[in-house]
């Protein structure tokens, strides 16, 4: 799963929005668009949390035009949404991962709480669970 959501930003009197064309319902507004912008990354993880409380797949994002306005999602949550996305896929409820993984269901519901502290270990064990690696990449910053 690549991380990166295109977002578009619109300014119309009074404020400024944002709005995630990859995921339907993320929407965000604020006064400036300094704060607007602020908002954009929780109202894309709060979106992507609606997925999972609805178990929808979770939107893969497009690719951004050049110069289009982007959010990267943090590691953990990549890889949350990557073991979350995998599980639908392959149709394994929590309670079977958990089984899988020998854990309790909770656990499994915490590490797909896009919220909770999860360790990222545990993440990628899940995921090597299901014939999948975790990478993760460093790029130089714009």
């Amino acid at each position: 799963m690549h991380p990166i959501y295109p977002y578009e930003l619109y300014e119309d009197p009074p404020g400024f929005y944002i709005s995630f064309p990859d995921v339907p319902g993320a929407l965000t507004s604020d006064a400036t668009e300094a704060d607007t912008k602020a908002g954009a990354l929780d109202c894309l993880i709060t979106a992507l949390e609606g997925c999972i409380r609805l178990r929808k797949e979770i939107p893969l994002p497009s690719q951004p035009e050049d110069g289009q306005d982007t959010i990267i999602l943090p590691p953990l949550i990549a890889a949350k949404l990557a073991l979350y996305n995998e599980m639908i896929t392959l149709k394994i409820t929590n309670v079977a991962m958990a089984d899988k993984l020998g854990v309790s269901e909770t656990v499994i519901r915490r590490m797909l709480d896009l919220r909770h502290r999860s360790h990222i270990g545990h993440v990628e064990n899940a995921l090597a669970i299901l014939g999948k690696r975790l990478l993760v990449s460093v790029q130089n910053a714009a």
